[in-house]
């Protein structure tokens, strides 16, 4: 390892970021000159990290990318895409989505896209922040009139005696025709553009790996699940690591610019926001 450079490379503690960054992990593929060093965070918390540029290569939600595009590129491998699902809005008594507005809603953090969108279905909600881990938690104890559920929780909140009240990235598919982007990888733009261009190839040279390997990858990735089995685990994988992953394709690219676009619109994002990918 000797002379290479190290590349530090954050994202979440899930399935599915596992499942993604399995081979550049477990060193299944020549990463060259680079070392890659893995750190784990929760989503809000590598949104903040990256207000500061910490981390060369980050998970980002794609709502973060308005506050940091002037530190950060888009990869154009690595997005979790909701294709018409995404974040589950739920709570421990039943009532319809219109009837929303003026109830306390636990969200898993102001820079999530999750939290985006939950402001653009019904922007009169008031929002806790709690760690995403905790939410159901609350709700099923009642000190919040409802959750907004992302990760793994949105295959095992009925398990919990929780309730659907609306599906964002349902939602939205019937809104717009367009998927949810929710997750994206990023890589810091002073890296300079040939080191730009070799992580960016590596990066999708991992997922492709685990695409191709999908039981080791799996296996590997379920270490990293909030208890679920391996057939929620392959679900839930499926769900946000796919040929999406490989590539946004163009209405995915598309997606993310009118996601940001319309949060402008709705006064919930600070400026414009051209989006970029590598």
């Amino acid at each position: 390892m000797q002379g290479k450079k190290e590349i530090r490379v954050a994202h979440s503690p899930d399935c599915d970021d596992a499942f993604m960054f399995y081979a550049l992990a477990t060193e299944k593929i020549d990463t060259g000159d680079f070392q890659f060093r893995h750190e784990l965070g929760d989503i809000e918390s590598l949104n903040q990290a990256a207000l500061d540029g910490k981390y060369e290569v980050t998970a980002i939600s794609v709502h973060a990318y308005a506050y940091i595009h002037d530190k950060y590129a888009l990869l154009n491998s690595g997005a979790s895409m909701g294709e018409g699902y995404g974040p589950i809005l739920v709570s421990s008594m039943r009532f319809p989505s219109n009837e929303l507005a003026g109830r306390t809603v636990a969200i898993p953090g102001e820079k999530t896209s999750a939290f985006l969108a939950l402001k653009l279905f019904e922007p009169d909600v008031n929002c806790q922040v709690v760690p995403f881990d905790e939410i159901m938690e609350v709700v099923q104890q009642e000190k919040v009139d409802a959750g907004l559920i992302i990760h793994e929780g949105q295959l095992t909140y009925r398990d919990e005696g929780l309730h659907k009240i609306v599906d964002l990235g349902e939602w939205w598919m019937e809104l717009t025709g367009l998927p949810l982007p929710l997750g994206g990888n990023v890589i810091r733009r002073d890296l300079g553009d040939e080191t730009i261009q070799i992580i960016s190839g590596l990066i999708s040279e991992s997922i492709s790996y685990a695409l191709k390997n999908r039981e080791e990858a799996l296996v590997y990735a379920l270490q990293f699940s909030s208890g679920l089995n391996l057939q929620q685990g392959d679900r839930f994988v499926n769900m946000y690591v796919n040929e999406r992953t490989l590539d946004y394709g163009e209405d995915g690219r598309k997606a993310v610019q009118v996601l940001l676009d319309r949060g402008l619109e709705k006064g919930l994002l600070p400026q414009s926001v051209p989006v970029e990918f590598v």
